[in-house]
């Protein structure tokens, strides 16, 4: 195991930090940063920011000049060995005649996994990598998960009341939580390749689920499930640029008309009659959609639940009482015993105004 220094993480730190810059605008790329150290100073830093831009190596070792040659390269995760939209970033580093490149964490590609160290190895570059690869792999959750799972990686967003209820017994759920948890959930959607819905939610709350206060130059795309196509033609969400429908049969004959107004729509029926959710989400891997955020009721967070494809949940809990007859987070089978329950992680607890926000990941994904 690489014995590394103090310097090394703060210099991996720095790098991670410059990943997250691309936090918002990376997709379907992943997020990655680079710092370029020499004698113990940076020389040259930089991110990818944008799929078709240069990649961060190759602005830092631009940044870096002449003091590129024989320095230590930090690189969140492992540098490109193949031609895909941009030239290789080992071969910008092998030109550039660094030493040593640190990389936190190799491409979960599997087609290309190891071809850039192999590339740097071969060059007589000294290579270390596992260097905070936890951080790393957080940062690219998404992209982590479409390579090595082929599907994208699972966030449900819920605001439930401190009895976990999350709509009244009619459905109405406006506003359970205050407007700084409202604000920190648009920068989770901004950071998502797409947000996930039911049909429910769209009928009882007609939302616009777009990103709001946040200057990003997209909106993700919107994607609902919606069994009997029972979708409204005037509901908001269908003035988004992008949405997708997944649907099982078409009982209302609203294919035809929604497709005449520029919705794409997917039919991929289970045995039960109603949208395969696990089709649904290797579709979306198979258009390069990185991370989803689900923003449903009961009912579609419950069957998500039940067939484990949600990887984490950031749940907002409002200081507030809603009653036993109000509706619940997840739509579950009754359990008979303890050991059916579901484990999830709790990793981080703040607090936004009044509301509290869990984030957790969910330890049976």
């Amino acid at each position: 195991m690489t014995d590394f220094t103090p310097d090394d993480h703060r210099f991996m730190t720095q790098a991670l930090r410059l990943a997250e810059q691309g936090l918002y605008t990376t997709m379907p790329n992943p997020r990655v940063g680079c710092v370029v150290v020499k004698d113990g100073k940076v020389v040259g830093e930089s991110a990818h920011l944008k799929a078709g831009m240069p990649h961060a190596e190759v602005h830092a070792l631009n940044q870096a000049g002449d003091l590129a040659k024989g320095a230590v390269a930090y690189v969140t995760l492992e540098p490109c060995g193949h031609h895909g939209r941009t030239p290789p970033c080992a071969e910008a580093l092998i030109k550039a005649g660094v030493a040593k490149v640190i990389v936190a964490m190799q491409d979960p590609n599997p087609l290309v996994s190891g071809q850039g160290v192999a590339a740097l190895y071969a060059a007589g570059i000294q290579v270390s990598t596992g260097l905070m690869q936890q951080q790393a792999h957080d940062l690219n959750a998404g992209f982590v998960a479409r390579m090595a799972q082929q599907k994208p990686f699972v966030r449900s967003k819920i605001a439930a009341s401190l009895d976990g209820k999350t709509a009244l017994s009619n459905g109405v759920s406006q506003w359970i939580t205050g407007p700084a948890a409202r604000a920190d959930v648009q920068h989770w959607r901004a950071r998502s390749c797409a947000i996930l819905t039911g049909i429910g939610t769209v009928l009882q709350d007609n939302p616009s689920l777009t990103v709001r206060e946040i200057d990003i130059d997209r909106q993700p795309l919107c994607v609902i499930v919606d069994s009997r196509l029972r979708m409204p033609l005037n509901a908001k969400l269908l003035k988004n640029q992008h949405v997708l429908i997944a649907y099982a049969t078409d009982e209302a004959q609203k294919a035809e008309q929604l497709t005449a107004m520029g919705i794409s729509l997917l039919c991929i029926p289970n045995a039960d009659g109603k949208v395969c959710l696990q089709s649904l989400l290797k579709h979306l891997a198979s258009t390069e959609v990185n991370e989803v955020m689900v923003e449903g009721g009961e009912g579609l967070n419950g069957a998500l639940m039940a067939l484990k494809l949600i990887d984490e949940l950031v749940i907002f809990y409002a200081p507030k009482l809603m009653g036993g007859d109000g509706k619940g987070m997840f739509a579950l089978p009754a359990l008979q015993n303890m050991e059916e329950v579901i484990s999830i992680d709790v990793y981080d607890v703040r607090q936004f105004g009044n509301d509290i926000r869990v984030l957790a990941k969910c330890v049976s994904a």
